[in-house]
Parts: structure tokens; sequence; C-alpha cells
């Protein structure tokens, strides 16, 4: 059959890239355009072998076989088809398992079926030697590509370099079309990107049981012994079971964020770089009076904001509380298309999920008073839709695989998306009559 096929091994092609560009060859040092690496790809081997391109096959690792979001944008594009072996940790390093296997018996089977007259191989390990004699031998020519080398020496195998038909090198010019990397501060990883719709739900109003404990305060510190406050708080996500810690002085952050809505965002929970100001404050400042921590209360910084009482939050409003979640009002069908756009479609960054989430329950509800009073509620999501909104994320992969927790970024960036699409949606549809 005169077409031609495209094997690629992940963990060589985007390893060798990071050390070309980077330095070392950790995939976290850089950021990689799938979109543009797959095109340019597709191009290169037709232009190579002279033949139309049957498919792309993305051989890589992942925790538990579980696609993670590059694997979800990967396998949704045209001709491409994802094939995914275990990622184990062992003495600290990441390694991949199954990935070999995979490669050789794909390039055996599509030899031995004459499915293609031009194999491409990116790759640079030894193991797939065999397969490469055994396709050579049903007549595929193997078109051999290597990874510029940053010692500029040989990153591949070299008995896989002396049997293969072709060979060519992906210079440094042709890698940084779709691969850049990530720019550090110091020597310390990336710090990530500020996104202003998670600065809008970090910067959110206190409820009132905060407010109140700051108009107490003043009376509580003339009472207590030396005049001491309290100046240290553990905070929590509540239900999601995810823990950290922080720290807040008491002082109100008067400034305002934007999530690209009209929703102002003052007076609200200083984030970690507010509070590093407010520990240090101008000379001359007049000094702030400094709520303390009432008695049995914690801060959430998850769908709940500001001081609550144990043992949890405060319970939602019974209207807002009687919404349905997504499930109850979701259909066999619908349940099993819902499934197919996850697996088709949806790319898995945590903002895109929210809103799809978000867009999915809003259908479905169909009741414009509800949404309005739940847009009264921001950011605080009810407690059951929360945590069906979350469970819904893991199934792309956003879990920590180490302790199973999706990562307190990914949480903010979560629900800035679901509250995205609430804005739209009421934004566009006018107010209930007498409200």
């Amino acid at each position: 059959m005169d077409r031609c096929v495209v094997l690629v091994d992940a963990g060589y092609l985007l390893g060798a890239a990071a050390s070309l560009l980077a330095g070392e060859p950790s995939r976290s040092r850089i950021t990689v355009d799938h979109a543009a690496l797959i095109q340019g790809l597709r191009e290169r081997a037709e232009s190579d072998t002279a033949q139309p391109l049957l498919r792309i096959y993305w051989f890589d690792g992942a925790p538990d076989r579980v696609p993670q979001p590059e694997h979800r944008r990967l396998r949704v594009m045209s001709r491409v088809t994802v094939r995914l072996g275990a990622l184990t940790r062992s003495d600290g390093r990441w390694a991949q398992k199954g990935v070999d296997a995979a490669m050789h018996a794909e390039l055996t089977e599509l030899a031995r079926n004459r499915a293609c007259s031009d194999v491409v191989l990116v790759t640079g390990d030894g193991d797939l030697l065999p397969g490469l004699m055994s396709a050579k031998e049903h007549g595929v020519a193997v078109h051999l590509w290597a990874v510029q080398a940053a010692d500029g020496d040989y990153n591949q195998s070299e008995d896989l370099v002396a049997e293969a038909d072709e060979r060519r090198v992906l210079d440094r010019a042709w890698i940084t079309k779709a691969v850049r990397a990530k720019e550090l501060t110091g020597a310390c990883a990336p710090q990530p990107a500020t996104r202003p719709e998670i600065a809008a739900i970090l910067s959110a109003p206190l409820p009132e049981s905060a407010l109140a404990a700051a108009e107490r305060a003043p009376e509580e510190r003339h009472a207590a012994p030396n005049g001491a406050a309290h100046t240290g708080h553990t905070a929590h996500t509540g239900h999601t079971g995810h823990t950290t810690r922080a720290e807040h002085d008491g002082t109100e952050h008067d400034g305002a964020a934007h999530d690209g809505t009209d929703r102002p965002a003052s007076k609200g929970v200083p984030t970690p770089k507010d509070l590093a100001a407010l520990r240090s404050p101008a000379p001359h400042a007049a000094p702030q009076p400094t709520p303390q921590q009432p008695a049995n209360a914690t801060l959430r910084w998850s769908s709940e904001k500001g001081w609550v009482e144990r043992p949890g939050p405060a319970p939602d409003p019974a209207d807002i509380a009687a919404l349905p979640t997504l499930a109850q009002l979701t259909t066999a069908e619908q349940r099993w298309a819902d499934r197919e756009e996850d697996i088709t479609t949806v790319g898995g960054d945590p903002y895109e999920v929210g809103q799809v989430f978000a867009r999915r329950w809003m259908a479905r509800l169909g009741d414009p008073a509800g949404l309005q009073k739940l847009s009264t509620m921001y950011p605080r999501i009810p407690h059951r839709v929360d945590g069906e909104l979350l469970r819904y994320a893991a199934r792309f992969g956003l879990l920590a695989h180490k302790d199973d927790q999706i990562d307190e970024h990914d949480r903010y960036a979560i629900r800035a998306g679901f509250w995205r699409e609430i804005d739209v949606r009421t934004a566009a549809e006018p107010a209930p009559a007498g409200e």
C-alpha cells in the first residue's frame, strides 16, 4: 500500500527536545504546541517518503495508563492515534513501561499486513531493532528520525541507525517551530502563569461572618491580656480533602481583581503576593485593626470563603441547596453522548473542564431564576455541585498521582471556568420579574 505511517516515541522526542533546548531531559522544562508538532511531522513524513500519510501513532506513558490532558488533545486530532503504556516511579525518576513493546507490535503488524510502504520511526531505543528488521523483510522502507543531540553526538542506538534504510535529523530550527524552553526564575521551577479568572476567585468578597468578626475585633483585643492578637491560621479546602497552609494578618485587601466579566472583586482574601506586601507595611502607615480568629473556626480556600464554624461550612440557602446536580438532570442517552463528547472533543484543560460542566448543567437545569440566585453566591459553588464538578474533572487526568488530589491551582481554574459560563448565561438572560 503506497502510503506512510509515523511511529513516535514521545518520551524520546520530547526528552531529547528538552535536552537540546533546556539542557536537561525533563519534559516539564518545555512547552509543546501539539497541533504544530503533529502538522510538522506530517509534512516532513510526506516530503521524505513521497507518500501520503496514513496515520501518526503517538506512543507515551501515563500513570495507570490514564490519558493526561495532552493525550486527550492529541487523540482528537486528525490522523493521530494515541497508544499509552504505564508510567512508574523508581528511585525518584519516572520510567515508561510497555511503550517499546507496543511500538514493536504495531510496527510488525503494519508490515505484516502491508498497510503501508514506508514507516517513519522517531525513536532511539535499540529494543525496536527486531521489529525494524521484520518490517524490512516484509518489504517496508524504514526511515529513522533523530532529534539533534545537545552534545552533537548520537542519542540513538547505533545498531538501530545502521539497520535503517534512511536517516534524518530533526534539527533545532525544526524543533523550535513547535517546542519552546520555559523561562526559569533563578534555579527554581517556572512559576505558573497568572490567570485573571483565578485571581478573581482568590480575591472574592468575604462572607458576612468574617466581616462581623472584623467589627468585633477591637473590643476583643481590649479584653485580651497585653493586647495580644492571633495572627495565624490553617486553611484547607473542606470537603475536597486538600490541605494547605497560609498566613493572614487581618488587613483588608483593597485591590480589585477582574475575571474578564463585569463582576468586581474587591475587599477579598489576600493572595500570597498580597500577604507578603502586607507583612511589610509602608513607613508611617497607620496601624490597621487585626481581627481575631473566631473560636473553633477555620478559613476555607475552596468554594467556601472566610471564617466558618466547625465542624463544617454553613449550609447552603434552601433554594440553592434544592438545585439538582448534573447527574440528576441527565438521562441515560445524554450520559452516553456526554461521554462521547468527553472522549472526542474535550481537551482536558482545567478551565475548559469547568466550562463544559457548567454548560451542560445550565442547559439541563432550565431555571433562569435559579441561575440568577446562584450568581449571587459567587465564588461559592453549592456543595453537591462542587463535589460533582471535581469528580468530573478527575476523569481528565487532573489528579496529582501522588495523593489522588487535584492540584490547588487546577481547582481554582476549574471553578473559574464554571463561573465564567454562569456569568455568560446570566448576563444573556434578563432577571425574573420582581427581582
